[in-house]
């Protein structure tokens, strides 16, 4: 029954949600020097993996989330502290979000996870690792259990465990309370970014037909996945992507230690978000729910040297539940 009890108790400030989410990127401002390494895939395309390596035996490998890149705030602290820990990392950024436009009409989406295992497969035939660690943050934590759900049985031996941070796991919902006023402002970000990728996705296969005046006029993801996502990946509806793309009904086929942490105060989240009964019933699957975190954000203080929580407990759990020993 691995329902596990939180222990993150931010500073005043830091539990409102809002102000976590919005701290992190605008403020925390880490850097790290990647090794780039571009790897051509199966249908014509390319990724590009972000190395940071120490000379480890063992590797994370890192997934963003929407519109985020190796960049990130969150994947630059994460590959700067288990890099500490003697650990390499990876980070993997999905099609388009590298800072070059992928070659096809199609890029990502929350469920495409024949890239991630596309990944892990180029990382274990080309490199020696012992053991690889995946954790995936929002879009990228979907990913990331879909993966291990959709694997069960027949994930690779050197793929030892995972983590997902702030997922919305349920997409139908989810979706439904980024309507909200309360997200008026992520939106306007997101749909910024989404929309730029589109219209140039339109320049360069000028046969795609995008109604560009519905473009412009979006103020929902439901708009983007009608003129867009549903039509290019070949879903019929935005419903129907929402519904294949969910993580959820995957947790029950999960066979290697996983841990999903969703703040209570994450304001991108339903409750259909917080999988309590599919935790209990798993002998795998960990979810975890502090008060507070709001979405990928978990900064304790304004001092830089306390916001590693979130490291932490991440190394934390690949100690306890993966057996893995790191410096």
């Amino acid at each position: 029954m691995p329902v596990l009890t939180a222990d993150f108790l931010p500073t005043i400030p830091f539990r409102n949600g809002h102000f976590n989410t919005m701290y992190r990127p605008l403020f925390m401002k880490d850097t790290i020097s990647y090794e780039r390494k571009r790897i051509e895939t199966w249908d014509g395309d390319f990724f590009d993996l972000d190395f940071s390596i120490v000379g480890s035996k063992t590797l994370v490998l890192l997934i963003h989330g929407l519109e985020g890149s190796a960049e990130s705030n969150y994947m630059v602290s994460c590959s700067k502290f288990f890099n500490e820990l003697k650990v390499d990392t990876v980070c993997f950024n999905l099609r388009g979000c590298s800072g070059e436009d992928n070659r096809l009409l199609t890029t990502y989406h929350s469920g495409k996870t024949e890239d991630v295992e596309f990944v892990v497969k180029h990382l274990i035939e080309n490199y020696d690792y012992d053991n690889i660690l995946i954790i995936g943050f929002s879009l990228g934590g979907n990913m990331t259990l879909k993966y291990f759900g959709e694997q069960g049985d027949n994930l690779p031996s050197e793929v030892k465990g995972g983590i997902a941070v702030s997922v919305p796991i349920d997409l139908v919902t989810a979706q439904a309370e980024m309507n909200k006023i309360k997200n008026k402002i992520y939106m306007e970000v997101f749909l910024k970014s989404i929309k730029n990728k589109v219209l140039e996705k339109s320049h360069k296969f000028p046969d795609f037909p995008l109604d560009k005046d519905k473009l412009f006029k979006a103020t929902k993801f439901k708009h983007i996945e009608y003129l867009y996502t549903a039509p290019v990946f070949g879903f019929k509806s935005p419903e129907d992507y929402w519904v294949r793309a969910s993580s959820k009904p995957f947790l029950s086929a999960i066979k290697r230690p996983i841990l999903l942490i969703n703040s209570k105060d994450d304001s991108f989240l339903s409750k259909e978000c917080y999988p309590f009964d599919e935790a209990h019933d798993s002998d795998y699957f960990f979810f975890e729910s502090p008060n507070y975190g709001g979405h990928v954000g978990f900064m304790s203080s304004f001092k830089p040297q306390e916001n590693l929580w979130l490291e932490n407990r991440c190394a934390r759990f690949f100690r306890e539940k993966v057996n893995l020993k790191f410096d």
